[in-house]
């Protein structure tokens, strides 16, 4: 059975509060090497990206097209687990990313899907293979008695 790794997860305050750097952010996220997501540094994100239901869906695809959404997202480094549209919600994406990769994450959903997106962010982890190894454990638990 895979053993859980501890994650700390930092809470960031929002730019400009408590510091004084600037405002604007760069569009892009330079990566000096290839960073590559290992047991030891990978972080599960799930991303929410609520739809702005008071606009058409072609009006929504041509601001994503402007804001260069799908040149930019994921950036580089950033695995896609799963990507799907829940119906009322919006789209639901998991990803496998180091965590030193999550602020490029958070900037290009910052500089490419405000606006017609509404975000939300789960920090996640993958439960499947514990959850089988419990499930036969009770299983052949129940066989052996």
């Amino acid at each position: 059975m895979t053993k859980l790794r501890p994650l700390l997860i930092t809470i960031f305050l929002p730019a400009g509060i408590g510091s004084a750097g600037a405002n604007a952010q760069s569009t892009t996220s330079p990566v000096s090497k290839e960073v590559v997501a290992t047991p030891d540094n990978a972080l599960m994100l799930t991303v929410f990206l609520k739809h702005d239901q008071s606009r058409p869906l072609g009006e929504l695809k041509a601001q994503l097209a402007r804001q260069e959404f799908y040149k930019v997202f994921p950036p580089a480094g950033v695995e896609v687990v799963s990507w799907n549209i829940t119906m009322g919600i919006g789209q639901v994406i998991v990803l496998r990313l180091p965590a030193s990769r999550l602020s490029a994450v958070n900037l290009a959903l910052e500089n490419t899907a405000w606006g017609s997106y509404r975000t939300e962010f789960f920090p996640t982890y993958d439960f499947k293979e514990i959850a089988l190894a419990e499930q036969t454990k009770v299983r052949e638990a129940q066989t052996s008695q």
